[in-house]
Order: C-alpha cells, then sequence, then structure tokens
C-alpha cells in the first residue's frame, strides 16, 4: 500500500457514546481534532464528544477509500469490533 501521509486513510472513531463512527479523511489526526474541537466536526460525531481513534486502513485514491468507508458501514457492530480489535493486535 502506499505512504500513509500521503494517501486517503479510512478511519473509525468510537465516540463517547460507545457508538462507531467511519470517515475518510488524507490527514486523520487533523479530522480527529475536527471532530473533537472544531465546528467541521461531523453532525453525527458534534454530540458525541470525545471521540477516540480506534481504527485506520490506508487506501491508494480517494474513490477507493469511499469504498471501503461504505462496505465498512454495511458491517454489523460485531464485525466492525473485530476489524478494530485485529488492527491493535498486528
Amino acid at each position: 500500500m502506499s505512504d500513509p501521509t500521503y494517501s486517503w486513510q479510512v478511519y473509525i472513531v468510537r465516540c463517547a457514546d460507545e457508538t462507531l463512527y467511519t470517515g475518510i479523511a488524507r490527514d486523520v489526526h487533523k479530522r480527529i481534532h475536527e471532530h473533537n474541537h472544531g465546528r467541521l466536526a461531523a453532525r453525527y460525531t458534534r454530540s458525541r464528544r470525545p471521540v477516540v481513534l480506534v481504527y485506520t486502513e490506508s487506501c491508494d485514491s480517494r474513490s477507493q477509500a469511499l469504498q471501503r468507508e461504505m462496505a465498512i458501514k454495511k458491517l454489523s457492530r460485531q464485525d466492525k469490533e473485530q476489524l478494530c480489535r485485529q488492527a491493535v493486535a498486528q
């Protein structure tokens, strides 16, 4: 996969209410900061602060990241939790 610094990232955050939110960004850490502090936070996360990064995955293009984001959003909560646990174990 390409260098994560310059590629699109799919990410999952755990919100304060223990729900999971999936998104894409080029700079995940900047995006997490926006979710937690800025007006640019997604409507969903704005009322569920703070959020904590629990998963990232590099993609080669924005299109690929959007496709992967949609695939992850279709997973059950249990499957998303498993994806996060596998990432931590690696």
